[in-house]
């Protein structure tokens, strides 16, 4: 099993969490790095609680969370580190040419990137990410890495008013294929992620459509875990459940669900203790949900 507590968010934590209209400045950078440090700390104090700590790890960014990559790999922690530069419509990498020189300076367990698309977006535009993708995916291959690709299919306009601009019926009628879809695009053009990130799936039959597209052919190796996509408690509870179930799914990489609003009450006036707290209640509460559904041996 993988467990990540996804903290590896960057324009997104700017803006809408800290209120940044700029740049940070490095005193606020320096407060967002000690946030991220804080919310870490929440993991820590999950695992010495009695999540397993075999399964628990993290994604963070070096941009804002150097300090806690450097400690989650001097505590064995799992370590995932995202390639990605945040907040673009298109694959851009954080470091450029020299983005591979940066993962093995943190040697990090799992490599990640963050990738949109749709069968129906800008044929021009996907090609050129499909060949951005291809060159990181066999520089991985080449360096031994195992590669994550979290994969978001935003709707089109087109798709949303097909289903009458119901975001659930999107998700639920239209999501599965599109993931689908993309998955066998990227296997097409060469590349190869170790494991699938996915936005949750309403159903184990969409579930189940998922996990055999991402083990086609002779990828029996390749796996599958539940992104958190900020949602609700209950609607999060189901996608684990329907992930907890189907072969092929090992676990979760939840973020925002967990830490956004103990972060924000933080800011708020809250204290450091409480924030650490509800952060391992809340990474607790999505592992139990998603190890009671498996198998007991």
């Amino acid at each position: 099993m993988l467990f990540l507590l996804a903290m590896d968010h960057r324009d997104s934590l700017e803006h809408d969490v800290y209120g940044l209209k700029a740049d940070p400045t490095p005193a606020e950078s320096a407060l967002i790095e000690h946030g991220k440090l804080l919310v870490y700390r929440g993991l820590e104090t999950a695992i010495a609680a009695g999540a397993d700590a075999g399964s628990a790890g993290v994604l963070v960014d070096e941009r804002f969370g150097s300090a806690v990559a450097r400690r989650a790999r001097a505590n064995g922690v799992d370590l995932a580190m995202p390639v990605e530069r945040s907040g673009q419509k298109l694959l851009v990498l954080e470091y450029g040419d020299d983005w591979l020189e940066h993962v093995a300076d943190f040697d990090p367990d799992q490599v990640k990137v963050l990738v949109r698309d749709n069968p129906d977006a800008d044929p021009a535009d996907r090609a050129a990410q499909f060949a951005s993708l291809a060159a990181v995916s066999l520089a991985l291959e080449q360096a031994a890495r195992t590669f994550i690709i979290e994969l978001l299919v935003p709707a089109t306009p087109a798709q949303l008013a097909s289903v009458g601009g119901d975001a659930l019926r999107y998700d639920t009628e239209l999501r599965p294929g599109l993931t689908v879809r993309v998955m066998q695009d990227f296997q097409e053009h060469a590349i190869e992620p170790t494991i699938w990130k996915i936005e949750g799936l309403e159903t184990a039959e969409a579930a189940t459509l998922v996990v055999r597209q991402a083990q086609v052919g002779d990828r029996a190796e390749v796996r599958c875990i539940v992104l958190g996509r900020d949602a609700p408690t209950d609607r999060l509870d189901h996608w684990l459940t329907i992930a907890a179930a189907t072969p092929g799914f090992i676990g979760f990489a939840i973020g925002r669900s967990i830490w956004e609003q103990p972060l924000r009450d933080h800011l708020a006036g809250g204290s450091e203790d409480d924030l650490i707290a509800a952060v391992a209640k809340n990474y607790r509460h999505f592992e139990a949900v998603y190890t009671a559904v498996l198998p007991t041996e």
